[in-house]
């Protein structure tokens, strides 16, 4: 599929198809086992399929336009929204609006409260049953370009469509036995010339409990730190490189579709639309910072990388039920995924990941 990069006009003539009514349980709990899946079609695919490295493109964040709006969260009052900060300045959960009916006006309002906000969970949202076909050239193309990751699982002719995968038997994730705990703190695809801004992520079926995401708040590590420090943190660079990741998946049988790139990137980002500065490194990406000896970057990289993922105080964790679509600024946050539950359970999700600006300061 070859999706445009410029951002289209929502057309909901042709939109998401209508939801059945919420079910409060997963299928793995209420599925028999000789049942058919209903998200069967929606399984990981893997094909040799090659594409070129992808190239450079003007980007503008959606949210700017909502500035421009007299009353910038209008999308959200509703008579039956119910909005709820799960911290002061970080996380917010909505309930009682769809996603699916925001038009051009609505979305950009929403794009700035993301970045703001930085994650916003909605709950019961018919955006998980709408057509993917949908979700991606009218609903990801919208905040930027539909990235497709260069080794994920897709479904069949879906590769924008990046999904997140856990069998019954635990056999397609990384075993927890590697190491003492499973954390991979992350941002995601850091190492692409222009990482991705807005993501959406939700879930098809996922165990009863268990499996929560964790969302640190990089602008609150960034503020945290000392004025002469985060002075200087603001003349480095680091190198972000996905040739690791690509190494892994060509270990366990899964070929790259684009030979893997690293990018350099500054240590400490602005957001285009509020301006907020925040650290941009995190574990998995994140190699080295330019100009400094080994030794040096090693050690500055890992007490920035504990920094975020040790900072409870500026993080959040999110439950995930039925029905639920959580968006988030992937400038701004890390996050982590909790393997946290046994087997017996599929955790079966799809992440719509929009490319945005390169990083600057």
């Amino acid at each position: 599929m070859t999706v445009a990069t410029q951002t289209p006009t929502p057309s909901h003539a042709n939109g998401p198809k209508a939801a059945p009514k919420p079910n409060p349980q997963w299928f793995s709990q209420t599925g028999r086992p000789d049942s058919e899946y209903p998200y069967q079609g929606l399984l990981p695919t893997w094909d040799t399929k090659k594409y070129p490295p992808l190239t450079a493109f003007e980007h503008t964040d959606p949210g700017l336009g909502a500035k421009r709006h007299r009353d910038r969260r209008a999308f959200l009052a509703h008579a039956h929204t119910d909005i709820d900060d799960l911290t002061p300045d970080f996380g917010t959960e909505v309930s009682g609006l769809q996603l699916t009916e925001l038009d051009t006006v609505g979305r950009e309002q929403l794009a700035l409260y993301v970045a703001e906000r930085g994650v916003v969970v909605f709950r019961d949202q018919d955006f998980v049953e709408a057509d993917p076909h949908w979700q991606i050239t009218d609903w990801g193309a919208f905040f930027g370009r539909p990235h497709i990751h260069p080794v994920s699982g897709h479904p069949r002719d879906l590769p924008e469509l990046h999904l997140v995968y856990r069998n019954e038997d635990g056999s397609t994730t990384h075993t927890e036995t590697e190491t003492l705990n499973g954390a991979r703190w992350h941002s995601d695809v850091t190492y692409e010339q222009q990482p991705p801004g807005h993501t959406a992520l939700f879930l098809y079926d996922a165990p009863p409990s268990g499996g929560d995401t964790g969302y640190a708040d990089q602008r609150a590590a960034y503020r945290r730190l000392s004025p002469g420090f985060a002075a200087y943190l603001e003349t480095l660079s680091v190198v972000h490189s996905g040739i690791e990741q690509a190494a892994h998946a060509a270990k366990n049988g899964v070929p790259a579709r684009r030979e893997p790139v690293e990018n350099v990137h500054p240590l400490v980002r602005r957001h285009p639309v509020t301006g907020e500065k925040a650290l941009f490194v995190n574990r998995q990406f994140a190699r080295r910072i330019v100009g400094l000896k080994e030794e040096e970057s090693a050690a500055l990289l890992s007490l920035l990388f504990d920094h975020v993922e040790k900072g409870s105080d500026f993080q959040i964790r999110v439950r995930w039920k039925p029905r639920t679509v959580v968006l988030w600024d992937n400038r701004i946050t890390a996050h982590n995924a909790n393997v946290d539950f046994g087997l017996g359970s599929r955790r079966h999700g799809a992440r719509i990941t929009s490319q945005a600006e390169r990083p600057f300061i």
